[in-house]
């Protein structure tokens, strides 16, 4: 971590004024970062802990502040038809607007950015954020790790200067920002990679601490058709909560007929983490089950996550089968396609957006 950011430890760093806010006719300030749209007392924070009402003024106390940085591949995010083969800067901070029993980032989605600041957190400027980036031969960054929905303010600076230098933009979101959230960054941001967890409310509820999949819906919809941007969709199924046929079935219903039938869907493997340690594994069949679901509601491009089933993972043209992106992991192969990301057998789309650097 140190290697990346260097070693300045201030969390006094992180405290930034916000504008996603409303004034009330009471002492409460309502936040309008996420869709808890929090009304927050003087001295307290909201549900994210990220957030602070100061003497009438809110406040966000995770600006800059960075507590997991990384180069990875694209596909690791996992984004498969964005920039295949290409590399970007990944950070993350301080907590979460959901509490998902099965949360793998636990440890800084439950994090309290008050009482937890330490030599591991670091502060890391926009500027210092996009040249490393260029730097480090990446050719975009990610905000990933804990939930960037919590996190405008930092993310929309970056997210201008990266677009001033040529660097490709990623939300890896669980969907719950406000319209004014992703209004004032969708101009700046370029791939929406989003966990639909389930379409039933009843999930939503027990195992996020939220109320209704249907706000996470429509703005999964409005970065697609309003702004453009290139969405992937991840599903991590948990056995027995969100591992039925109906349900699967709905979920890629939505996916085919609202963002297209050609938006890649991402079925993760569950693996014990968080307040479910004691669940097993999802079975591989399951996910294979998920996938067969996912082509029979119509999607061209259905994955497996969190697992390594040979050849399972590629890219096939939708029209003809021809290989068209190879995958072993995190080692991408393009092969089969043209410049404009379709097929060089039939010239079929497949909704790939490429690098010229990668070609």
């Amino acid at each position: 971590m140190d290697e990346i950011l260097g070693n300045t430890h201030n969390n006094y760093l992180g405290i930034h004024p916000l504008s996603l806010f409303e004034e009330t006719q009471t002492p409460k300030i309502g936040c309008r970062q996420c869709q808890r749209r929090c009304l927050i007392p003087p001295g307290h924070t909201g549900y994210c802990h990220t957030v602070r009402n100061d003497n009438g003024k809110l406040y966000t106390l995770i600006y800059g502040l960075i507590s997991s940085a990384a180069v990875d591949p694209i596909e690791k995010k996992p984004l498969y038809h964005f920039f295949p083969g290409s590399r970007c800067f990944s950070v993350g901070s301080l907590g979460c607007n959901f509490r998902c029993n099965f949360c793998q980032n636990w440890q800084i989605a439950y994090a309290d950015p008050e009482s937890e600041v330490s030599e591991h957190y670091s502060f890391m400027s926009p500027n210092s954020l996009v040249e490393y980036a260029i730097s480090s031969g990446c050719q975009g960054v990610a905000w990933t790790y804990n939930e960037p929905s919590i996190w405008y303010e930092y993310t929309l600076e970056c997210a201008k200067l990266c677009k001033e230098h040529g660097l490709y933009t990623v939300y890896v979101t669980n969907g719950y920002a406000t319209e004014e959230h992703l209004d004032g960054i969708g101009p700046y941001l370029d791939a929406y990679r989003v966990d639909i967890k389930s379409m039933d409310n009843a999930f939503y509820q027990k195992m996020a601490a939220v109320p209704s999949i249907d706000g996470i819906l429509e703005i999964v919809s409005r970065a697609k058709h309003k702004w453009g941007m290139h969405v992937e969709c991840v599903t991590n199924i948990v056995p027995e909560e969100n591992d039925s046929e109906d349900e699967l079935a709905k979920l890629a219903a939505w996916i085919a007929n609202d963002l297209g039938k050609q938006t890649p869907w991402h079925v993760t493997r569950f693996f014990p983490h968080s307040q479910m340690i004691d669940t097993q594994p999802t079975p591989i069949s399951i996910l294979l089950n998920a996938m067969d679901i996912g082509r029979r509601e119509g999607l061209e491009f259905v994955y497996p996550g969190n697992v390594d089933l040979p050849g399972k993972s590629n890219t096939l043209c939708p029209n003809c089968g021809s290989v068209l992106v190879e995958r072993h992991g995190y080692s991408t192969r393009i092969m089969g396609v043209d410049d404009h990301g379709c097929c060089l057998n039939d010239g079929q789309s497949a909704n790939l957006r490429l690098s010229p650097k990668v070609l």
